[in-house]
């Protein structure tokens, strides 16, 4: 009587080798992933690095602050803002004052050149004229330019 065999017909007749070659396990096919790889992490460090350069990341941002300091209602079409800004010296800037009115409504708006100085702080007013009467006036953005 023959000996029954534990493995079917043809189970164990594939070497490693053969099975890496079916399915595409070389050593070259190795180096080519490899340098996939890394050629894909040099384009994303290339990409972030063009990006922190671009963005301004690597240099200090240029610093400004403004504070409102207070606003005197002039008459029913125009009220005074006062305000102070700290930015370096040399650095021009903008500013957005706003007028509002009881209900909290801009009822008036300015845009203001800050042209750039010798000094570093500065008290600063500009008449925003508006279309009713305002409750207060004050600053709403600046920018540097």
């Amino acid at each position: 009587m023959p000996e029954a065999s534990s493995n079917p017909a043809g189970a164990g007749d594939s070497s490693p080798t053969d099975l890496d070659a079916r399915y595409g396990r070389s050593p070259k096919a190795q180096r080519n992933n490899k340098v996939a790889l890394i050629t894909v992490g040099a384009a994303f460090v290339a990409v972030f690095a063009a990006w922190l350069v671009w963005g301004g990341l690597l240099e200090a941002p240029a610093q400004f602050e403004a504070t409102d300091t207070g606003f005197e209602i002039i008459d029913d079409s125009s009220v005074d803002v006062h305000w102070q800004f700290n930015v370096a010296e040399g650095t021009s800037a903008k500013c957005a004052v706003q007028a509002l009115n009881s209900t909290f409504a801009i009822v008036g708006w300015k845009v203001v050149d800050v042209p750039a100085a010798d000094v570093r702080n500065r008290d600063l007013s500009a008449t925003v004229r508006t279309t009713e009467q305002a409750v207060s006036g004050l600053i709403y953005r600046c920018w540097l330019t």
